[in-house]
């Protein structure tokens, strides 16, 4: 099984209103085994953009890779470079909306500063190509007043765009990987919080 609990090994309930709290012991119990494994299945799903090129100069998975490494030999924190690693995971399951992907992916683990940068920088990352395809390059002004502004902007420019270079030479995802263990170890904020770390 996936959580690595037994099949034997669940609640008896066959609507939730027959819940008892042995039974939701049984699922906690589960839950917690199961998110251990987080990290690794994001890894895994990032593993997906691995040749997806989509008519860019460099496949995704490389994308994500020469972000993360440019973020990280400028110094960044280890939460920031895991941000800017993940930044493009939603591309797969969130063609027309993956920031969000990333950015609820993310969201128990970083700063309001870094969640914010994730969930917006499609707006931001518009302002070097939106014009070119009939939409309005400035959209990204209309975050004017956020106090995430510049640093969303600032990750976009050092980072995003710039991270497209075939001859580019990135760490490996190896050398990622813990980092993301330990950023995903350490939930901040979730509703089930209290109950996984009991």
């Amino acid at each position: 099984m996936a959580d690595g609990n037994k099949v034997g090994d669940h609640a008896k309930f066959r609507e939730m209103l027959e819940g008892t709290k042995e039974d939701w012991d049984i699922i906690a119990g589960h839950a917690k085994s199961f998110n251990k494994g987080l990290a690794k299945r994001v890894i895994e799903h990032l593993k997906l953009l691995d040749g997806d090129y989509g008519g860019f100069p460099v496949d995704r998975l490389t994308h994500s890779l020469q972000t993360a490494t440019r973020a990280h030999r400028d110094g960044r924190d280890e939460e920031y470079v895991v941000c800017a690693l993940l930044h493009d995971i939603g591309d797969t399951l969130g063609s027309f909306n993956h920031p969000d992907v990333a950015a609820a992916i993310l969201k128990p683990f970083v700063s309001e500063a870094n969640l914010w940068m994730v969930a917006h920088h499609g707006a931001f990352q518009g302002y070097y190509f939106f014009h070119h395809l009939g939409l309005d390059r400035n959209l990204r002004d209309t975050f004017r007043d956020s106090p995430h502004f510049e640093y969303c902007a600032q990750f976009c420019h050092l980072y995003d765009q710039a991270a497209f270079d075939p001859d580019y030479q990135s760490e490996p995802l190896e050398f990622f990987a813990p980092m993301v263990e330990r950023l995903f170890a350490s939930p901040k904020n979730s509703m089930y919080l209290k109950v996984m770390q009991a």
